[in-house]
């Protein structure tokens, strides 16, 4: 076929067939099953192992219909005998070469697809995406207060930035605060400051947060977390814009735009006396809610082709993509960790494969497993929030209740782990065996 414009290359034997294979990455191979040194199934194991992409064709004297089998399990894309019929495999190889031209075409549309549909680092091309990039450019040349809500790891704080960016405070600084790692009794001292002397181990005067993003954004992130007074001297910060630095009885003007985030339902909070109301409806003037990445499946192709370009080019490596086997068992997980465990678990399985391609036996233990042992997607009639809770009890039995560890496989926070156990124990769920089984290793 070298007049059809393809460069032939041949080996007479399968050690140096492979060291040709690995050298110069052929679009296609025709392995002949019967080899010395080593038989074809072998060599097909090493070629698909070092590049699942591969193209091979196995070639047999006879057709066997459990070598033809083994072979495809084995990633063959294609068994023939011999003789070969060579108008046939003209055929065969020209599409598979067209197919191979199709790949390379699709990654540089994917690329200009990633730059199409992406608003400052957050990539989605769904209609509920699209709508949150509308929203967030409509709503940022003006805001005051922003509340993004949304579970962990969908891109609250991606979205916050965003608002920033785009907005006429753009270039002023950008504090982020994370609300739950605040100590309660340093809480004003962090938000509003101190003067020296306000209290033992105040040597200097310190300037706040709020202080520190005069002219810019503060990011109030897990803004649920405050506790009612804290929440208090918020509101008069957001109503009077200025600040009182402990012990001082001066009040200083800022110029900041403040945009709290939360994962807790504030609705309910505020029901139960939790959280202020006031403070409530001061923040969600402008509201941003975001989905799960279950309820934006649609944008899993390419946000996988956007996380493997990053790892690639941080790692080094050259990775094309990821097979279609790993990419049908990443469409059919629960991703309860959202965006956040979609771009760990990429990111691990690109640190992982010694390949050009990231496949099935890259992933982590609990994607390889899905399909036999995760029984959250086995019962079609559970609800989205079952299948999240059920994936995650799992994740700590297989981890032996380490909730760190299952967080960091999720790429959710520990307090969410907990807040999951939580919830079993309020609904009693842990009646049901699958759960039980699994909550019993996460106490």
């Amino acid at each position: 076929m070298a007049h059809d414009g393809l460069e032939i290359l041949t080996a007479s034997d399968a050690e140096a067939g492979l060291e040709l294979f690995l050298r110069a990455r052929p679009d296609v191979v025709l392995l002949d099953l019967l080899l010395s040194k080593m038989n074809g199934m072998e060599m097909l194991d090493r070629m698909v192992a070092a590049d699942p992409g591969a193209n091979v064709i196995l070639m047999a004297a006879h057709y066997s219909t459990d070598s033809a089998v083994e072979a495809i399990q084995k990633g063959a894309c294609d068994y023939l005998t011999k003789p070969l019929d060579i108008t046939k495999l003209r055929n065969r190889i020209s599409v598979l070469i067209a197919d191979a031209k199709k790949r390379q075409r699709a990654l540089h549309l994917d690329h200009a697809l990633i730059e199409t549909f992406q608003l400052e680092g957050m990539i989605g091309r769904s209609p509920v995406m699209l709508d949150t990039f509308a929203k967030v450019r409509r709503v940022a040349p003006h805001f005051q207060t922003v509340l993004v809500t949304g579970a962990t790891g969908t891109g609250k704080e991606l979205v916050a930035r965003a608002l920033h960016r785009l907005s006429p405070y753009g270039s002023g600084p950008f504090v982020i605060c994370n609300c739950s790692a605040l100590v309660e009794t340093l809480i004003e001292s962090e938000l509003f400051g101190y003067v020296r002397g306000a209290f033992t181990g105040a040597t200097q005067d310190k300037i706040g947060l709020f202080e520190n993003a005069s002219g810019g954004t503060v990011f109030l992130d897990e803004i649920g977390e405050l506790s009612l007074p804290a929440q208090a001297k918020l509101l008069r910060v957001l109503q009077q814009k200025e600040v009182q630095r402990v012990g001082s009885p001066a009040t200083r003007a800022v110029d900041v735009r403040v945009i709290g985030a939360t994962n807790r339902q504030l609705r309910a909070m505020v029901a139960d006396g939790q959280f202020r109301e006031d403070l409530y409806y001061r923040l969600s003037m402008v509201e941003i809610p975001l989905p799960r990445l279950l309820e934006r499946k649609e944008d899993l192709p390419l946000l996988q082709k956007h996380f493997v370009n990053k790892f690639a080019t941080q790692y080094g490596k050259k990775i094309n993509g990821i097979t279609r086997r790993a990419q049908r068992r990443m469409a059919t997980y629960a991703w309860p960790g959202n965006v956040r465990e979609l771009e760990n678990v990429i990111g691990n399985a690109a640190m992982m494969t010694e390949g050009n391609t990231i496949d099935l036996g890259d992933l982590p233990e609990p994607l390889r497993g899905l399909s036999i042992n995760n029984t959250a997607l086995d019962d079609a009639t559970l609800s989205m929030e079952e299948v999240q809770t059920r994936h995650v009890l799992y994740v700590l039995e297989r981890v032996g209740g380490n909730k760190t560890r299952a967080a960091e496989i999720l790429g959710i926070g520990r307090a969410t782990v907990y807040e999951i156990l939580a919830k079993i124990k309020e609904k009693h769920a842990t009646e049901d065996p699958v759960i039980a089984n699994a909550a019993r290793n996460g106490k």
